[in-house]
């Protein structure tokens, strides 16, 4: 049965044109990115904690195929529910499952602290940002080989879901510290917009970044729930997380009788040893306070990816912000994770500093310290922003493990293995 909820626009690839077999374009498009090598790096690169330090704590891996079951799930209720969507009428779950999978495949290592690092890095050179990092891979870097393909040819719905930013960094009126597109990434938002002209009202603060799908909400709604809900339960079981440290923190915020409702629940399961199940059942009040509603703007005539929206419930909303301030109070400040922060900067800015001098300045005696197809692309380059770049993609492609296996290799005497240079 054809789905109606989606056009032929929707389903058209970036780049190269696909075959098409026995699974449809969104299929192809899930199937594409669970193959990818750059999904498989997700295992090994932090969620919270240290890739490695925890054996049974979330990984970027892990946090994604979360944020995937709950976006399915979201489009499974939405569809029970009835409404507006039909048995011929509805938003695709693998289409949703795709953009969950793929929404963190451009984060670096070291998690935010290495995007940090990063944008303070590239910040001559048009920025970096893990979304916008996405879709390079999607676009240009997954399944890049040097007889020129590049990309995985993904489908018009997929880049769109993954675009949760839609203003370039230049069309910013200052240096943006995140939340944007890099600048020649101009090409892939006209293509999502399938030629339609931007109004010139959505230039103005965050207007356009704020205009997304309604694939791109449901993904964006199942990230929050995910890290915010599945983060406390990590947080917990390693000890960063405990009732007095909790109790420190409430009383200076002033908590009101309903989220005093959520710490005594909190702490009900901490003392019960009961937190994932009790955190679980959050997970489906944040599935069951979603719905559907029409809107108006300039992409909702010609595709229904813009004439609805996702509705979450105030309730679930609200349960959400505040575990995840209470997350980030607690957990990323924290010495523990400030520490992996300076880290982060050491680690990068030296193994930076390395690249560009024995690629960029080539001063005095040239090292090949990198991978030869890396630096292959690197001479390639014509422009130190394009030298810039390429760096910045293999540093954002390394995992956590990897980055301190190369930086012991080059700066720690009594490391010399040579066995995952890759």
């Amino acid at each position: 049965m054809t789905n109606r909820f989606y056009s032929a626009s929707d389903s058209e690839t970036f780049g190269l044109s696909r075959q098409t077999d026995y699974r449809n374009a969104f299929q192809i498009d899930r199937d594409r990115i669970i193959h990818a090598h750059a999904f498989r790096k997700l295992q090994s690169k932090t969620q919270v904690f240290l890739s490695g330090e925890y054996d049974f704590y979330r990984t970027r891996l892990t946090h994604s195929m979360e944020v995937a079951q709950i976006g399915r799930s979201i489009c499974h209720f939405l569809r029970t529910e009835g409404g507006v969507l039909r048995e011929d009428f509805f938003i695709d779950s693998d289409l949703v499952e795709a953009v969950c999978l793929a929404h963190d495949l451009g984060h670096p290592p070291f998690g935010h602290s290495g995007e940090r690092t990063l944008q303070e890095l590239m910040g001559r050179w048009g920025g970096f940002e893990g979304n916008a990092q996405t879709l390079h891979l999607l676009t240009e870097t997954m399944y890049q080989n040097e007889a020129g393909v590049r990309g995985m040819a993904p489908t018009r719905a997929l880049l769109d879901g993954v675009l949760k930013y839609k203003k370039l960094y230049r069309e910013f009126p200052a240096s943006p510290g995140n939340h944007f597109l890099y600048d020649p990434q101009e090409a892939v938002r006209a293509f999502v917009f399938a030629g339609a002209k931007i109004p010139k009202a959505l230039h103005a603060g965050e207007k356009l970044n704020a205009l997304k799908s309604v694939e791109c909400q449901i993904m964006d709604w199942a990230d929050d729930a995910a890290y915010s809900l599945n983060d406390i339960v990590d947080g917990v079981k390693a000890g960063f997380l405990t009732i007095e440290r909790i109790e420190t923190w409430a009383a200076g915020e002033g908590i009101d009788a309903p989220r005093q409702q959520l710490l005594d629940e909190l702490f009900d399961a901490i003392r019960g040893d009961n937190l994932e199940k009790v955190f679980s059942q959050r997970i489906g009040a944040c599935i069951k306070g979603c719905r559907l509603r029409e809107r108006e703007n300039f992409m909702s005539t010609r595709t229904n990816r813009y004439r609805f929206e996702l509705v979450v419930s105030p309730a679930a909303e609200r349960t959400v912000r505040f575990f995840k301030k209470l997350a980030n109070d607690i957990i990323f400040e924290s010495p523990q994770l400030q520490q992996m922060e300076h880290k982060a900067r050491k680690v990068m800015f030296a193994l930076w500093e390395s690249c560009w001098t024995n690629y960029v300045v080539k001063s005095g005696r040239v090292i090949n310290i990198l991978p030869p197809r890396v630096g292959r692309l690197i001479d390639a380059e014509k422009t130190e922003a394009g030298k810039a770049r390429q760096i910045c993609d293999w540093l954002a492609g390394l995992t956590d493990g990897l980055i301190v296996r190369t930086y012991q290799r080059l700066f720690d005497p009594q490391f010399g293995s040579i066995r995952d240079l890759s």
